[in-house]
């Protein structure tokens, strides 16, 4: 399909919409909507565990916007065509390369529109976590900075977003700090002298969990999340 006319009209131009999906990769995303108003995008390009290695992976999604019944459309990505997404399954991840990508939403050779991500290198590695410490009994992990830390073995309860059993940890503020908690990359709450702890929900594989005070400090964990489901005791 040749794009390079869609290229002109969309991405950047698009729409941006607050509006929280459910995504196959993560429990929530913000997106944008195309030109077209049939489709949409994430704003943002995420990290999260590939299925095929579990290895941190950059990754938008992408798919229809309030989609009539029977309505279908392909999702290329630089140019090759990786899924298809309908009314009853209407979103897909899309792994990304390092550079710029160009993912297309096509409902039909009129219809379609093209999105744009740049990959930075590097932007899912894992982070440096050898300047954290661990309690004399190792079920807690402290950050450097001392403004934070969590839970070493994943502990299993019901997710209430997803309404599944989940392995998830248990991050603390250590002060009254702000605290802006991530996971792989998405944004999940923010703790502080009136939220002092969350829960974190682990997904498949992998998982960076990041509490950033601002600019002046960024707390990282990494835990596995196994097969990112577990069974209730």
């Amino acid at each position: 399909m040749d794009t390079s006319h869609v290229l002109r009209s969309s991405g950047i131009a698009a729409l941006a919409a607050a509006v929280l999906l459910t995504a196959p990769a993560s429990a929530a995303i913000t997106v944008q909507i195309g030109p077209s108003g049939k489709t949409y995008a994430s704003t943002a390009v995420g990290c999260a565990a590939h299925p095929a290695t579990g290895q941190l992976s950059p990754v938008v999604q992408a798919g229809l916007f309030n989609p009539k019944r029977n309505t279908t459309a392909a999702v290329l990505l630089n140019g090759s065509e990786i899924a298809t997404v309908t009314a009853s399954s209407a979103a897909v991840d899309v792994w990304l390369v390092e550079g710029t990508n160009t993912v297309v939403v096509a409902l039909s050779k009129k219809t379609f529109d093209a999105y744009t991500f740049a990959v930075q290198p590097g932007l899912c590695s894992l982070p440096d976590t050898s300047g954290n410490t661990f309690s004399a009994d190792g079920t807690l992990e402290y950050a450097a900075s001392g403004k934070s830390y969590a839970t070493v073995t994943p502990g299993c309860a019901l997710n209430g977003a997803t309404g599944t059993a989940q392995p998830y940890v248990h991050l603390f503020d250590n002060g009254d700090y702000l605290l802006n908690v991530s996971v792989n990359g998405v944004p999940l709450t923010q703790l502080s002298a009136t939220r002092p702890h969350t829960p974190v929900f682990l997904g498949a594989g992998v998982n960076v969990i990041s509490a950033a005070n601002g600019f002046l400090s960024t707390d990282y964990y990494v835990r596995d999340g196994g097969s990112g489901s577990c069974t209730l005791p």
